[in-house]
Order: C-alpha cells, then sequence, then structure tokens
C-alpha cells in the first residue's frame, strides 16, 4: 500500500484529499508547513508527495530544492494557487502540477500515472 506525504496549509484541501486518496487504498501523512515537512521527508521514504507551493515557514519552492538534494523520493505533484509557474515547477523535476481548484479525479489520475512509472 503505498505512503503519501500530503503538504497543504489549507485545512479544508488536506480534508479533501486525505479522504479522497484513503478511500482510494492508499496511506497518508499530513504536514501543514514546510518545516513539518521536512521533517517527515527526513524521517521516511514516501512513494508519491503532494506538495503546495504557499506554505508558512519554508515554502514549496525550498522542500522542491531539498528533494532534489535528498534523492530518492517519491514523485511529486505539485498543488498551487499559483499561476504561470507549471515550466518553473516541472523543471525541478516534479511529476505534475494542477492549478487550485481542482478535481480530486485530475489529482487521482496524476497519482495513478506517477506510480506506474
Amino acid at each position: 500500500m503505498c505512503l503519501i506525504l500530503i503538504v497543504e496549509d489549507e485545512q479544508r484541501v488536506v480534508a479533501f484529499v486525505d479522504k479522497g486518496l484513503r478511500r482510494n487504498g492508499f496511506r497518508t501523512r499530513v504536514a501543514i508547513d514546510g518545516e513539518q515537512a521536512l521533517q517527515e521527508l527526513r524521517s521516511q521514504p514516501f512513494d508519491l508527495i503532494i506538495l503546495d507551493l504557499g506554505l508558512p515557514k519554508v515554502d514549496g519552492w525550498a522542500i522542491l530544492q531539498e528533494l532534489q538534494r535528498l534523492g530518492n523520493q517519491g514523485p511529486v505533484i505539485v498543488v498551487t494557487a499559483e499561476i504561470d509557474v507549471r515550466d518553473a515547477v516541472l523543471q525541478t523535476g516534479a511529476h505534475d502540477y494542477l492549478a487550485k481548484p481542482f478535481r480530486f479525479q485530475d489529482l487521482l489520475t496524476s497519482i495513478q500515472a506517477a506510480l506506474s512509472l
């Protein structure tokens, strides 16, 4: 069973994604800010990371840089309200980018594609 880290500071988005993933058979962990995300990433490997860019304490861009440094982490799907960052996000090595608001089915499709690599 895949373990997914959800890095998101908006509680409604966390609840929406977490509930949907669990219903689809995934195990999840949640980090509500960048510092907590980095602690989680250093403590255990994840099969996939769902990452918001606009986080308190440490932003998602810094987390993407740290993931590159750590290496050997699962694919990253960036979900953000920031516009015009798709190319920059994909250049960091992220697997996919979804603009908020997004449909859960679109996220699930992206996750399935990322995990089939």
